[in-house]
């Protein structure tokens, strides 16, 4: 490990100047798409397992990014631009969907109702006509990684709601495998009553699609 470290040095030095000589002649946006991104997925990796040993979070993130590829970390912006128009264009005919976008991370908010009913975990036709619409942005934008939240409101149990809230999420992840979206890049959580956005109970009911870009 000691005749490692000056070879490790050297490459984030590097690494940090060749980020802070791009960041000289970049634009706003740029600037703000490229922070962290000096040091890639892949040599991130490799420095995490010098220094740190082989731990599980290194090995996944690692994995990942082999598998997915990214975007270069000057090209984020243009590449969630790009996403962000297709995206808002493919709900812009649902009165049940919203597209919001913060920093390079999108969010598309489906009204719980459109995909469920009462008490169920079982996705309706319209729920399948929306993931159908967003599945193809997905498919068209790939260097992305994807995290579906489940969320409902306070009637019930919380204990109930959680496990509710985690099957619709994982209900939807599996209608986007079936339309072709890698399952590898996504993730399911059930968060239940916990995050209420509202005082309005249809509000809360709601699922989420968060999209965030994997920096090569």
């Amino acid at each position: 490990m000691k005749r490692a470290l000056p070879y490790i040095v050297l490459i984030v030095m590097t690494l940090f100047t060749i980020q802070l000589t791009g960041c000289t002649v970049q634009n706003h946006q740029q600037q703000g798409t490229a922070v962290g991104a000096g040091v890639g997925a892949g040599v991130g990796a490799i420095l995490g397992q010098a220094i740190g040993g082989d731990t599980e979070a290194t090995m996944i993130g690692a994995g990942i990014g082999a598998a997915l590829g990214g975007v270069a970390g000057n090209q984020i912006g243009r590449y969630m631009d790009m996403q962000e128009k297709d995206l808002r264009n493919a709900v812009a005919a649902s009165d049940a969907a919203s597209v919001r976008r913060s920093q390079d991370v999108l969010t598309a908010t489906f009204k719980g109702e459109a995909f469920f009913d009462f008490n169920s975990a079982s996705i309706k036709p319209g729920g399948y006509t929306e993931i159908s619409r967003v599945a193809t942005v997905l498919n068209k934008y790939p260097q992305t990684r994807i995290r579906v939240a489940g969320h409902t409101d306070s009637r019930g149990s919380e204990a109930y709601n959680l496990k509710l809230s985690q099957h619709r999420a994982d209900a939807v992840k599996n209608a986007l495998t079936q339309r072709g979206v890698d399952p590898r890049r996504i993730e399911t959580i059930g968060y239940g009553e916990s995050m209420p956005i509202s005082s309005s109970d249809a509000v809360n009911r709601r699922v989420e699609i968060i999209i965030v870009p994997i920096q090569a």
